[in-house]
């Protein structure tokens, strides 16, 4: 069963019934529409349960992180003191649109860094990976030992890229 919210102001949703769940709900944005995955099994009374409870928790997310150029670069000075040591020179940061295939780039003579913009709607650790991966690339330009050694100090780095990994695999059907 699928549905739409014709709210002003809500966010569209899709719900999505699936059989092998059992109990947990999960929402994520695609294409800035919720998808949310319940149990085949729930009432129309769980469903509008859950999608209330789950559209609260996107906004929440969504609206918990300004989502502009100047919120990323007072996010990367705050990586860059807190987990670098301040090692890294930043040139600028910026979202970008056309990063389909990495989910950043740092050109290394100018400090200059792109996030991709699919990174929008990810938790904060999965960003801050991101961002401190890039930043690392300011003083380490290549992926060595050392290269992780600071890359990785950045909390939760190794679920991180598990969740990058899945999220390569499964969650980017806008490509």
């Amino acid at each position: 069963m699928a549905g739409r919210q014709t709210q002003k102001d809500s966010t569209p949703y899709r719900v999505i019934r699936s059989a092998r769940r059992t109990r947990s709900v999960q929402a994520r944005l695609v294409g800035g529409v919720a998808e949310i995955r319940i149990p085949a099994h729930f009432t129309e009374a769980q469903e509008r349960e859950a999608v209330t409870e789950m559209l609260a928790k996107l906004d929440r997310k969504t609206k918990a992180r300004p989502l502009d150029d100047d919120s990323l670069r007072t996010r990367a000075d705050s990586l860059n003191a807190n987990v670098l040591d301040g090692q890294a020179r930043i040139g600028s940061i910026r979202w970008v649109s056309n990063q389909r295939s990495r989910w950043g780039s740092c050109t290394v003579s100018t400090g200059d860094i792109r996030i991709s913009d699919r990174l929008k709607q990810v938790p904060d650790y999965v960003l801050d990976a991101v961002i401190v991966h890039e930043l690392t690339h300011t003083f380490i330009p290549n992926h060595s030992a050392e290269f992780y050694r600071w890359a990785d100090k950045v909390p939760y780095a190794e679920r991180a890229r598990g969740y990058l990994e899945a999220y390569q695999r499964f969650g980017s059907s806008e490509s």
